[in-house]
This record gives C-alpha cells, structure tokens and sequence, in this order.
C-alpha cells in the first residue's frame, strides 16, 4: 500500500496524473495550466509528460473554455477545466448553466457531458478582489449540475478521479487555503472501493451537538470540536462533500442522536447551503431537536479587503459561540 503524506494540492496532482494515465479520452484545459503549471501549480508537470495536447494552454477566456469543453465532452472526451479563481467563473457560468447543465435533459439523455470543473474557491489568502469568493451556491441551485468539495488530501485524490470517470458535469470546490495542509493519501486506493463520491461523511463523532461543514470549513469546525473538548463538550463534526446532490441521512442521524445542529459556511448565510440544510433539517428531525439549527457563515457583503477578511471568515470563536448558543435554549 503506497501510503504517502501529501499536501492537499499535491493529492490533486496526483489524481490528476492518474486519470490522465487511465483515460486517453480525460484533457485538462485552463488558463497557464501547462508550462506555469497552474497559478497554484495544482496542474504542475503534466503538460511536461503527457503533452501540449492533453494539457492545454488556453487564451484568457473563461467562456471559451467552458465553451470548448462542452463540444469535446460531446465528441466523447473528459475535459477537466480550471477556472483560475473563484471571482473568474462568472463570464463561463452562462455556458455552464445554459449549456453544461441543461444539454443532458436537452438531448432527452441522448447526450452526456462528462466534465468537471476545478473552481479553487473561498478565502484565507490574503487576495484581491475577486480572488476569494464563494460561488457554490449558485451551482447547488442549478438542475443538471452535480457539485461537490474536498476537505482533505485523501479525499481530493480520490474524488477528483471519481468526478473524472463520472458521466454528468461536477463543479469540483477546492478549497484553496488549505492547498498546503498535509495528509496521508493512499496511492493505490481502488476507485471501486472508495468512498462514494456524493457521499457525506462523519469526520468526528460525538455526543452534544452536530457541525456540519464542508472544503474550507471543515478543518475549522474539527479545530473547534478540539478546543471544545477542553471544556467537556463532545462534538460531531461532519463533512458534507457533495452539495448536489445533498446527502442527508448521516446528518439526520447525527442529529437525532445530538439533538442540536450548526451549519457552516464561507459563503453568505442569505439564500445560502446553510438554509437549505437548516431547512431540511427541520423538516426531518423537528421532534429530535433541543434547539433551532443555527448557521454560522459570511456576513452579507462583497468579500471584504485582504487586511480585515479575518473578521469575515467564520473562525472557531464564531464556531463555539454558535454551539453555546444552542445550548442556551
């Protein structure tokens, strides 16, 4: 078993790497993907080894790439696209919503469009405007698209190969502040028994209140069930990984078990996952429920200044706040 401690950007690599050495059909495509080897070097020596066609260079044009993609997922290839930063995706998303997402109903099933697209997404950086937000509601929201994120190096090896092989159009999260964070990552995992890709998963398990979390704010939500150990309350941390489809029935009976539940994002909480979880919650565990699911998140404004994006991001303190609240009902 060819165990390794990879960091979660080096994971991404090699299961890029493997799905090129797999499938001659997968293309990897997006702006300085190849010789620069992307802006976060996510893509780094691929064009050196598998060539200028497979690992393309594209012009500056977000929806030209999507664009292009689509007519090779048509002809029967599996392009993987990189939206250089989160900020970027917004000239691509009429072709990803009118296109990619709709060609499948539009063909009555005559048409696949198995492509993924890599969007490094959310804050912690220190950048620029357009450069650290939080799109994934809006894909979440759109019929015919799936959307998932890792959370971890293991995970975003496996994952990205699984979206790869998958025969729908995935927008991939990655969570671009952790790009660094180190992991074990099994090399030789089996695609075949991996965990399911539009799968959540229990990352901790306790007793006295549920985190729901996903990419990002997975590790912040592990690093305040930590910290709330200290003080005698065991946390359930989940990590939700796929938004589209929601997968639900660990969290309802994580729920049912803790009686209380905190949802948290990077994204805004208006019209946010958060609600829609919160609400399909109440739905379902109503009678289990010792408080209201609450949400932790982004407040409501354009990302903030890279000087004071630490007092937008949700941080263990907000985390923790959160958890006493709903235990002040």
């Amino acid at each position: 078993m060819a165990t390794e401690t990879l960091t979660l950007g080096k994971a991404l690599n090699a299961g890029l790497r493997r799905a090129l050495e797999n499938d001659p059909k997968v293309v990897i495509m997006g702006e300085d993907v190849g010789k620069l080897g992307g802006v976060f070097r996510i893509t780094d020596g691929l064009q050196k080894d598998f060539g200028d066609q497979r690992v393309i260079d594209t012009p500056l044009a977000e929806s030209g790439i999507i664009g292009t993609a689509v007519g090779l997922a048509i002809r029967g290839y599996r392009p993987v696209c990189e939206i250089q930063f989160d900020g970027f995706v917004y000239p691509a998303y009429d072709q990803i919503v009118s296109q990619v997402a709709k060609m499948h109903y539009r063909s009555r099933g005559k048409l696949n469009i198995p492509m993924v697209i890599r969007i490094p997404f959310g804050g912690g950086i220190g950048a620029v405007e357009h450069h650290s937000e939080s799109p994934e509601a809006y894909f979440a929201h759109t019929a015919g698209l799936k959307v998932v994120s890792c959370a971890n190096p293991q995970d975003a090896y496996v994952m990205i190969q699984q979206a790869i092989a998958s025969d729908d159009p995935i927008v991939f999260l990655e969570p671009k502040r952790r790009y660094w964070e180190k992991g074990p990552v099994d090399l030789d995992a089996p695609l075949s028994e991996a965990y399911p890709l539009h799968a959540a998963r229990v990352a901790r398990t306790g007793t006295d209140a549920t985190l729901l979390a996903y990419g990002p704010m997975v590790r912040t939500c592990l690093d305040a069930a930590t910290a709330a150990a200290e003080d005698g309350r065991n946390l359930e941390v989940i990590d939700l990984r796929t938004l589209s489809p929601l997968d639900l029935g660990v969290v309802y009976e994580s729920v049912r078990r803790t009686g209380r539940a905190v949802v948290v994002h990077e994204a805004p909480s208006n019209l946010g996952m958060g609600a829609e979880v919160a609400a399909r919650i109440t739905e379902e565990c109503f009678y289990s429920l010792e408080s209201p699911v609450l949400r932790v998140a982004g407040f409501d404004t354009p990302y903030p200044a890279a000087r004071v994006e630490e007092e937008y991001l949700p941080d263990l303190d907000r985390v923790l706040d959160a958890v006493d609240r709903t235990f002040g009902w």
